[in-house]
């Protein structure tokens, strides 16, 4: 866990190394990783916002030679494949994923109760929020599967979801991103993102908490 929260931190001097280090196979790199992240159920807790704000924010300096319309376009098909993927593992698989041995280690229950008790309460419009949470991201495609809520209504709502993320992440990462402030303070600036992020999260826990039971 402490070599993820390093990656996230320093998530660009690791892509510096991973660009000189693959060069172009970075594309696909990146593309693999969102792409298990929002895929893959029992990976909640790869990056998502910091990764893509970290490559765009590579992408906007010519030294590396990134391509930013070749990044926006994998980005936009790893997340949507992924939470197609996601959503198929849980209509196939539903509660066996989380109550297997193995693989239900890798998800909490208690964030499980979390992603149900946002998309019981929002409905559709969880899909689109939940793709800005971090963990509740990845779970949110599963929850919504399992609750029977039917795929055509699904993609709709993800797929606009999954735009609106990509262009927000890359766009401030592409033009911001090489600010000399922020280049000299980008662990805050990720730990920034990743808290903005959580504030539709939390804005929901309080809410729910608030709510007198009936």
């Amino acid at each position: 866990m402490s070599t993820l929260i390093d990656f996230i931190l320093h998530i660009d001097d690791h892509l510096i190394n991973i660009v000189n280090t693959f060069g172009n196979s970075t594309y696909l790199i990146l593309f693999a990783i969102i792409f298990i992240e929002t895929g893959i159920v029992i990976f909640p807790f790869l990056p998502g916002d910091s990764l893509l704000f970290a490559a765009a924010a590579l992408a906007a300096n010519a030294t590396y030679g990134l391509n930013i319309e070749l990044f926006v376009a994998l980005f936009l098909i790893a997340s949507i494949t992924g939470d197609s993927l996601n959503f198929y593992l849980g209509k196939k698989f539903g509660e066996l994923i989380p109550r297997h041995k193995v693989l239900g280690k890798f998800i909490k229950e208690k964030d499980l109760d979390k992603a149900r008790t946002f998309f019981n309460k929002y409905g559709a419009m969880a899909i689109f929020l939940g793709r800005f949470m971090p963990i509740i991201r990845t779970l949110m495609p599963f929850v919504s599967a399992t609750s029977d809520f039917p795929y055509t209504k699904f993609i709709k709502y993800n797929v606009s979801a999954c735009i609106a993320w990509v262009a927000i992440c890359c766009g401030a990462g592409y033009f911001f991103g090489n600010i000399p402030i922020v280049k000299e303070n980008f662990s805050m600036v990720i730990i920034g993102i990743v808290i903005i992020s959580l504030i539709p999260a939390c804005i929901g826990f309080i809410k729910a908490k608030m709510t007198p039971e009936k």
